[in-house]
């Protein structure tokens, strides 16, 4: 019996051998192509985004001219306006009674100089009487016309087309001179102001492509692009000693009236890495926050190295440091092996890496 147990423990151990031997001839099946490629060097637009703030060419406060009750509204919050339109009627008490006054002595003060001209060419009186006539007729003219100014000034009309802001005044209000009834901005064009770090002012300015033209992109709150791009036209002067930017300024045009004053977004700016080495991203898998790829020597045999990633752009790796355009790195496959395994492998160029990113090749 000793020697039947002793037989049969000796099959199964052969057994149990057989089988890790085929699961290890399964897993390094050498039947299976690995595709690879090798790190490429490339011209890349990496997309950088800044913060910014959109204001409008003319904004301005409508305030009273004069005191008094606010009469009239001919305008609603929001509404878009033209140049002269009427927006505001203050009840003029004051401005009118003022207004009365003076005419009433201009026509006095007209009726006398007639007068005394004619006599004047009959030889009763001098010509000094005259003078005095004319300059008391002028002074009330002069005051005519002054008392006719803040009479309208009452009224108040659009200085240029815009769109308003909410009403600070109801109808019916006692308005004071100097208070504000709302604000008016005008939005067919906007200024987008944003700032750059010292590095990246210094990067834009070296960029040849600046000079051809400075087109920016606006990138809304929602994250969709603005239609219409923008043109940089303005860089301040200073930078500022405690954030270490320097202000620019875009203009944008805004035809369909979408943007507005006080919205805020995001210019998109790209900086271009000239002789950048890259990977296609797929190519790379991560660990306890670090980054590795697969590197396959001459001889199959499968390695890992961790590497540094400088910049990431759709599809692909900007790689800083790790791996070099001489190394062979695996682009599939990755889940299903380990360091140290032995893979027959498939070199494919980089056109044929970028079409399975759907990428075109430069």
């Amino acid at each position: 019996m000793q020697k039947l147990g002793y037989g049969l423990n000796l099959i199964l151990l052969f057994f149990f051998s057989v089988n890790l031997i085929g699961c290890k001839r399964e897993k390094n099946d050498l039947s299976t192509v690995f595709s690879v490629t090798k790190p490429w060097r490339a011209t890349v637009e990496v997309p950088r985004q800044y913060v910014a703030q959109i204001r409008a060419i003319q904004h301005i406060e409508i305030r009273a001219f004069e005191k008094g009750y606010l009469q009239e509204i001919f305008v609603d919050e929001g509404q878009t306006v033209k140049s002269g339109d009427k927006m505001f009627q203050i009840m003029p008490f004051l401005m009118n009674a003022e207004y009365k006054k003076a005419k009433a002595e201009y026509d006095i003060s007209k009726i006398e100089y007639v007068n005394t001209e004619k006599l004047a060419k009959q030889k009763v009186v001098s010509r000094n009487e005259v003078a005095l006539a004319k300059a008391k007729y002028e002074k009330f003219a002069a005051e005519l016309n002054l008392a006719k100014t803040h009479l309208d000034f009452t009224t108040i009309k659009a200085p240029f087309s815009g769109v308003l802001d909410r009403f600070r005044v109801r109808l019916g209000s006692l308005i004071e001179e100097g208070e504000l009834l709302t604000t008016l901005s005008d939005i067919n064009k906007l200024w987008v102001y944003f700032n750059l770090s010292e590095s990246d002012y210094l990067t834009y300015m070296g960029n040849k492509e600046k000079k051809e033209g400075g087109t920016v992109q606006l990138i809304l709150a929602n994250g969709t692009p603005y239609k219409y791009p923008g043109q940089i036209d303005t860089i301040e002067a200073d930078f500022d000693n405690e954030t270490g930017n320097i202000p620019f300024r875009a203009t944008f045009p805004n035809p369909e009236l979408l943007l507005r004053h006080g919205e805020t977004g995001n210019i998109l700016l790209t900086k271009t890495l000239d002789n950048a080495l890259v990977i296609p991203q797929k190519a790379t898998f991560e660990v306890v926050d670090k980054r590795y790829v697969y590197v396959v020597n001459d001889q199959g045999i499968v390695d890992s190295r961790e590497i540094v990633v400088d910049k990431e752009v759709p599809h692909l790796f900007v790689i800083k440091s790790g791996i070099s355009d001489q190394d062979t790195i695996l682009i599939e496959g990755i889940g299903k092996l380990t360091k140290g395994e032995v893979v027959q492998t498939k070199l494919l160029a980089k056109a044929e890496v970028l079409q399975g990113l759907e990428l075109k090749a430069e």
